[in-house]
């Protein structure tokens, strides 16, 4: 179990943490010298872990502490929150591990997360709950097929009043948001395709710029939760 409740010794250096706790699991001396040698790289522990937990930056003790979890190579780990409060850099390097000991060592990882970067790049599959009650379990895949005939068109007009010249309406297929001169059309591809959206905006109207994208993760969870699809 990983939380918000670090299993590190505040004085004490982290070497001097893992040795307590390789008594406290029990673990074989070979044992323990192969898993410190594998959470080692691939955590990148080396360069703080003579140093006292209080020294260490918020990035580094969670990474100390995630080493911490696996120690006794558990068949499950449960992770909460485990990238929260930290930049990017930290975030990624993160990630990199905890796919890598999913990988290597076979490990069931359960994560809790409000970061939809977390959703997207680590889970193959997810919960999501809403006052307790599950609305959706699944893997992300049959999620993005749901959504796979969704896409976006982001455009900037020259003139904004000629927005009314495309006859754009919301429907249950097709969403039209603004942001000052900035239009954005979310439209289902098996009522129109992009080209032909494309095609129908140009013709249209005077646009200074426009892009074409996915929808993005953020927008499926917000889908979902609504209960706008059934899945």
């Amino acid at each position: 179990m990983f939380g918000q409740r670090t299993q590190l010794w505040w004085d004490i250096p982290l070497t001097e943490t893992y040795s307590i706790l390789k008594e406290i699991y029990n673990i074989p001396a070979d044992d323990f010298k192969k898993r410190m040698a594998f959470l080692t790289g691939v955590l990148e522990l080396d360069s703080f872990m003579s140093s006292p937990v209080r020294t260490l930056s918020l990035g580094q003790r969670m990474r100390a502490d995630i080493a911490a979890s696996m120690l006794h190579n558990p068949k499950v780990l449960f992770l909460d929150e485990p990238t929260i409060g930290l930049d990017i850099v930290v975030k990624d390097n993160i990630r990199k591990a905890i796919q890598e000991i999913n990988r290597t060592e076979n490990t069931t990882i359960i994560l809790t997360t409000h970061d939809l970067n977390d959703i997207e790049l680590l889970c193959k599959r997810i919960v999501l709950i809403d006052k307790g009650q599950i609305v959706f379990d699944g893997d992300m895949s049959h999620i993005k097929e749901i959504f796979g005939q969704v896409r976006e068109i982001s455009f900037v007009l020259t003139d904004p009043s000629d927005i009314d010249k495309l006859h754009l309406k919301p429907s249950r297929d097709q969403e039209v948001l603004q942001e000052g001169n900035q239009f954005t059309v979310r439209f289902n591809t098996g009522i129109i395709s992009v080209p032909k959206m494309l095609s129908n905006i140009l013709a249209a109207v005077s646009v200074s710029d426009i892009v074409i994208k996915d929808i993005d993760i953020e927008e499926i969870l917000r889908r979902v939760y609504r209960k706008q699809v059934e899945i």
